[in-house]
């Protein structure tokens, strides 16, 4: 079994561009101007140019600004502040600061996109710290 992950953008350079500048992942092949693949994650992202106001799944509409999704992506990093900092400059939305939980560091952000994701870093126990606390 494989995990692509795939993220709908309305400008796939613009997004190129954060993900590359935020994260570090690299551009591993073009399927043409509106498809790319970034690679440097466990699992391959693949950006799909999407305009705002097409039909996605379900019946909703494509919007790029900010909207909740149940599913997000969670970054584990080594280094919480700093990642912070490096996405703010990227052009990443600061949500919830970052503060320290019982598994960790977290901070919540958004990308230009308005999909939201964590900048996580484990303490020596993860989430096993919940367990009986």
């Amino acid at each position: 079994m494989t995990f692509l992950l795939n993220i709908d953008v309305p400008d796939v350079a613009r997004a190129t561009t954060f993900y590359t500048a935020a994260f570090g992942l690299t551009v591993g092949r073009r399927f043409g101007a509106d498809f790319v693949e970034l690679l440097g994650w466990p699992a391959p992202v693949y950006l799909l140019t999407k305009q705002a106001g097409t039909m996605g799944s379900g019946g909703d509409r494509r919007r790029y600004a900010r909207h909740w999704t149940p599913v997000h992506i969670d970054v584990v990093v080594d280094d919480v502040d700093a990642a912070v900092e490096r996405a703010l400059r990227a052009g990443a939305i600061l949500e919830v600061a970052a503060s320290d939980a019982p598994y960790g560091r977290i901070a919540m952000l958004a990308d230009p996109f308005g999909h939201g994701f964590c900048l996580l870093a484990f303490s020596a126990q993860g989430y096993d710290a919940l367990l009986g606390a």
